[in-house]
C-alpha cells in the first residue's frame, strides 16, 4: 500500500509545519519501526485499502438508485464490479466534486488497487433476513433486485436498496472488519506480531498495520481531532449543510492544497454518523471518543520501536480497542434507535391520510426509505464481535422482514425462486408499537444517549389505545 503524500510533501512534515493543529493530534507521520527496512518510505502509516472500500460502498450506493424499473443485466454486472469485482478501471462515481468541495482522485485505483467489498463482508448468517443467507450472498440478492427497481425503490414490497445496502454494509464491512478483526484476532500475541513485518518487504510492522487498517475502516479525516463533529459532519456533506458551501473544503483541506485527498481527508460513513450524533448537542463525543482511542493506540505502537508489545502494552492496546467497539455499536444503536422514531412518525401520518383516503404515494416512499435505514443498521449492529443474543432476535422480530404496507401486508419469506412472500401484517398501530418497542430495547439494552426521534413518551398512550396488548412480536 501507498504512504500519505500530498502535493509532493509527506503528511509527517505537514503535521510539523500546519498551525491548524498540534503533530499529536494528527494520525500520520508515525515513523518507520521495521528493523533493517532499507526503502525509500518515511511514514508506517498505510489504510488506503480501507479508503479504497470506503468509495466503493459509496458508489454502490448511487448505483443501486440508478435502475429504470425493469431488469438490467448491465446495471447488475456493474454493481457486482463494485461489490465483488478487482478489475481495473473502476471510476469513483460517489463521492465526486461538487462545486468548491474538489476532490483528487477521480478513480478507485488511484487510491489503491484490486479491492473489493465482497471479500470483507461478514460471513456469518443473517437471521434478520430469511433463508439464512451470508453477508455477501445478502448483498447480491439486493443488487439483483436494485438493478430491476425504479431508482432502487421497490414500491410493492416496501424496500429501499440503496439505503439496505449502504447501511448493511456499514456494518458488515467496516464495523466488522474494524472490531471483529483487526481489533480483535490480529491483537493477540500470536498473529501479526509488532516485531515482525506484516508481510515480506512491508514498511510496517504486524501491529501498526493491523492497527491502521482498523482506523481506515472508521472513515474519520486524519485531523478530525482538530475539527468539531458539525465540522467532520460537515466535509461528508461537501458543503451541502455548510452556512457556505467552501467552509466544507476549508475543514477538509488540512495541507491548504485546494483538494480534498480522499486517502486522508474526507469524512466516510460510520464517522459520519458518529459525527452528526455528536453534532446534536446531546453531549456525546463517539467520535472524539474512537479517534482518540485510535490515536493513541497507534502511538502506544510505534513506542515499542519495533519490538514485540509486552503484556502490559497488549493490555493497554486492548482497552483502547474496546473503547472503540463500544462507542461505535453506541453510534449503531443510535442509528437503530433514530429510524425507528422515523418510521413511526412516517407510519402516523400514513395513517392520518389513509383515514382521510388520500394518496399515499409521497409519504410512502420516505416511509420506505427510512425503514430501509432502520433495517440496514439493525442487521448492521449484528455484525460485530459480540454475540448480541436476545437483544438481536427481539430485534428482528420487532422489524420483521420488510415494512408493514399500507394494506397491511408484509414480506415474511422469500421464495425458492428469490421472489417475496407477502402476508398479513399487524395493523398499522401495532406495527407502530413495534418502532417503539425498537427505541426502548437501544435504549435498555445498548444506553443510547441522543436519542434522535424519540417518541418513547407516546408508548404507554398507544399501548392503552390497542386494548394494554404487548403487541406480538413479528416470528
Amino acid at each position: 500500500m501507498k504512504s500519505y503524500v500530498i502535493s509532493g510533501a509527506s503528511i509527517l512534515a505537514l503535521v510539523f509545519t500546519s498551525g491548524t493543529a498540534l503533530a499529536s493530534d494528527i494520525y500520520a507521520g508515525f515513523p518507520i519501526t521495521v528493523k533493517d527496512y532499507d526503502g525509500k518510505k518515511k511514514s508506517s502509516v498505510a489504510y488506503t485499502g480501507q479508503i479504497a472500500r470506503h468509495t466503493l460502498h459509496e458508489s454502490l450506493k448511487k448505483l443501486a438508485s440508478s435502475g429504470n424499473g425493469a431488469p438490467n443485466a448491465d446495471l447488475k454486472a456493474k454493481m457486482m464490479a463494485y461489490f465483488s469485482g478487482k478489475d481495473a478501471g473502476r471510476a469513483i462515481i460517489a463521492p465526486k466534486t461538487k462545486g468548491p468541495f474538489a476532490i483528487k482522485q477521480t478513480g478507485v485505483d488511484d487510491i489503491s488497487k484490486k479491492k473489493n467489498l465482497a471479500g470483507k463482508t461478514y460471513k456469518g448468517t443473517i437471521t434478520g433476513m430469511p433463508n439464512n443467507m451470508t453477508g455477501p450472498e445478502l448483498v447480491t440478492f439486493w443488487i439483483d433486485k436494485a438493478s430491476a427497481a425504479n431508482k432502487g425503490y421497490d414500491a410493492a414490497n416496501g424496500y429501499d436498496y440503496g439505503q439496505l445496502i449502504s447501511k448493511f454494509i456499514m456494518g458488515a464491512v467496516s464495523y466488522n472488519q474494524a472490531v471483529d478483526n483487526y481489533l480483535d484476532e490480529k491483537l493477540t500475541a500470536g498473529k501479526k506480531p509488532n516485531d515482525k513485518p506484516y508481510k515480506k518487504g512491508a514498511y510496517y510492522t504486524g501491529k501498526e498495520h493491523s492497527w491502521d487498517e482498523a482506523f481506515g475502516y472508521f472513515g474519520a479525516p486524519a485531523h478530525t481531532l482538530s475539527l468539531s463533529p458539525r465540522q467532520v459532519y460537515e466535509i461528508a456533506k461537501q458543503g451541502k449543510k455548510s452556512k457556505d458551501p467552501k467552509d466544507a473544503l476549508t475543514f477538509a483541506d488540512f495541507n491548504k492544497d485546494g483538494i480534498v485527498d480522499l486517502k486522508t481527508e474526507m469524512t466516510f460513513g460510520p464517522a459520519y454518523y458518529a459525527a452528526a450524533f455528536d453534532a446534536s448537542g446531546k453531549g456525546t463525543k463517539y467520535l472524539h471518543n474512537i479517534t482518540k482511542a485510535f490515536l493513541d493506540g497507534r502511538k502506544l505502537i510505534t513506542s515499542a520501536k519495533g519490538a514485540k508489545l509486552t503484556d502490559n502494552q497488549r493490555s493497554m492496546l486492548m482497552s483502547y480497542a474496546d473503547t472503540i467497539g463500544k462507542n461505535w455499536q453506541t453510534v449503531l444503536a443510535e442509528a437503530v434507535f433514530k429510524y425507528a422514531g422515523s418510521s413511526y412518525k412516517d407510519l402516523a401520518k400514513l395513517k392520518t391520510i389513509i383515514e382521510a383516503k388520500g394518496d399515499t404515494k409521497k409519504m410512502l416512499r420516505k416511509y420506505v426509505k427510512h425503514w430501509g435505514e432502520l433495517k440496514g443498521f439493525s442487521l448492521a449492529l449484528q455484525t460485530g464481535k459480540e454475540n448480541l443474543g436476545d437483544t438481536a432476535t427481539r430485534l428482528n422480530r420487532l422489524i420483521g422482514f420488510g415494512p408493514l404496507m399500507p394494506n397491511q401486508s408484509q414480506v415474511v419469506d422469500i421464495d425458492s425462486k428469490g421472489n417475496f412472500v407477502r402476508d398479513q401484517g399487524a395493523g398499522i398501530g401495532e406495527y407502530m408499537l413495534h418502532m417503539l418497542k425498537v427505541q426502548k430495547l437501544m435504549a435498555d439494552k445498548l444506553d443510547v444517549k441522543v436519542r434522535k426521534n424519540d417518541m418513547l413518551k407516546e408508548m404507554a398512550g398507544l399501548s392503552k389505545k390497542l386494548g394494554g396488548s404487548n403487541s406480538a412480536e413479528n416470528d
